[in-house]
């Protein structure tokens, strides 16, 4: 169960759950310039977003973002490039078109990202933090912001797989062992930048230890590149198949 109640430390930081999806359905209040510019530093900087993690830390009490703007971008992205594949492979019916929405918002961003923010925030709180001496007030991860690095990591991917995958696909899902090696070699990069963001996201926190182990998964990543490629096995082909149909051979 997520934690709902406010806390500090291991709850979600100042505020509740009802509370950050109210701010959600209230553009006004959202900064959404100051979101575009941590989306455009997680691209060539991301180091550079965390220090901002610090500068909230001190002026508001909690690790975790109070303004839900870079989720509502995240999913308007979402909702446009789900669109625009829809668009691309004629998958143009009306429940088509809200099943790979929903598909991608819903499970692929929020469930699977709750699941890994989950994990992340449990081992990160049981296993990482830096024992603190008897006059050190304990610090525990806050759930939102593992969410908040969940949706850091999730920008960049979504860059990659959604938009530059959008513009070459029809390449991409093309039959040969060099599609098969350019498009393995994208979802290579773009979900080894994920875990790299995620990294740099748990590094930033100066109670935690050994933040190295959110690494350790790119070695498996690059194990099934490789073992992807002597088969000749194109994600491109098989993530387009999963979710248009069989629309490509």
């Amino acid at each position: 169960m997520l934690p709902l109640a406010r806390g500090r430390g291991g709850g979600l930081g100042g505020f509740t759950i009802p509370e950050y999806l109210r701010r959600m359905l209230s553009f006004p209040q959202m900064d959404l310039e100051f979101s575009s510019w941590q989306m455009l530093q997680l691209c060539y900087s991301p180091t550079k977003t965390y220090r901002t993690t610090i500068w909230h830390k001190q002026t508001k009490n909690q690790w975790a973002r109070d303004d839900p703007a870079f989720v509502a971008i995240l999913i308007y992205l979402l909702i446009v490039s789900s669109l625009a594949f829809c668009l691309c492979f004629e998958y143009t019916s009306f429940l088509s078109i809200v099943k790979t929405i929903g598909w991608t918002v819903f499970v692929d961003f929020l469930a699977v990202g709750l699941l890994i923010s989950s994990i992340c925030w449990l081992v990160s709180n049981a296993y990482l933090r830096i024992p603190g001496g008897l006059h050190n007030v304990e610090q525990k991860v806050e759930y939102l912001y593992s969410f908040d690095i969940h949706c850091n990591s999730y920008f960049p991917l979504v860059l990659l797989l959604y938009v530059v995958q959008y513009f070459f696909v029809l390449f991409l899902t093309q039959s040969g062992i060099l599609y098969t090696f350019l498009s393995n070699t994208l979802y290579l990069f773009a979900l080894s930048y994920y875990f790299y963001v995620t990294f740099l996201g748990y590094n930033s926190l100066p109670f935690l230890q050994n933040s190295v182990c959110f690494l350790y998964p790119v070695s498996l990543l690059v194990l099934g590149y490789f073992v992807s490629l002597m088969l000749n096995f194109n994600l491109s082909i098989f993530f387009m198949n999963i979710y248009f149909g069989v629309v490509v051979d």
